[in-house]
Parts: C-alpha cells; sequence; structure tokens
C-alpha cells in the first residue's frame, strides 16, 4: 500500500481541530499538523512537507487567503473550510472545493478524494 496522504488542518477551534484529525485517521490519511493562526498556517504553507490542506477560511477573526496564495503557488491541492456564507472566496479561488460546517466524515472524504484524484 502506497503512504498515507499527509493532511495540514488550519482549524482555529480546537475541538473541530481533533474531529478532523479522528476522521483523517479514519479514512487512512496522516495529520502533518494542526495551524489555528494565519502566520502558523503560512509558516507551514512555505515549508510545505504535506500532500494536501484543509484551511478554514476564517482564523480568530482573520481570513486565512494568504495561506491559500501560499499554497496555490506551491501547487498543493487544498479545500476551504467554511462557516456559512458569509465567506466569499477571493476571486482567484473561486473554483476551490468547500466542506462547510458542520463537517461529516463522508464530506470530508469527497472534498479530500476530489483534491487529491482520490
Amino acid at each position: 500500500m502506497s503512504e498515507a496522504k499527509s493532511i495540514l488542518i488550519v482549524e482555529d477551534e480546537a475541538m473541530i481541530g481533533m474531529m478532523l484529525e479522528d476522521y483523517l485517521d479514519a479514512l487512512g490519511y496522516r495529520l502533518h499538523a494542526i495551524a489555528a493562526t494565519v502566520d502558523e498556517a503560512c509558516d507551514h504553507a512555505r515549508a510545505g512537507g504535506f500532500d494536501a490542506a484543509l484551511v478554514d477560511c476564517n482564523l480568530q477573526g482573520e481570513k486565512s487567503w494568504p495561506v491559500a496564495d501560499l499554497l496555490a503557488q506551491a501547487d498543493i491541492p487544498f479545500v476551504f473550510a467554511t462557516g456559512g456564507m458569509a465567506d466569499d472566496l477571493p476571486s482567484d479561488h473561486a473554483g476551490r472545493p468547500t466542506l462547510a460546517k458542520p463537517f461529516t466524515i463522508g464530506a470530508v472524504e469527497r472534498a479530500l478524494g476530489k483534491v487529491l484524484g482520490g
């Protein structure tokens, strides 16, 4: 079997991060890291070393678009996680897959499968 794909979770709510970590585990992915701030997520995006990312649109009141820009530049696939319609994606990321909260394991599986060509 091939090496499990590793996923960066960009999420500022610890409970959601832990739930996503459980989902990844159940789906056969590896957790690369959980980043809770835009700065931390940007550092991970610059460093790379993971296969895809789940990026919450809002991190402690800050939009995560800089993270998305870095991931796109690095050609790392990602999925936006949104808590509602207030998260209008910037036009250069409008075509990205999105995952609406509350998450289900099936939705996470489909979204990651889409970006990873699963």
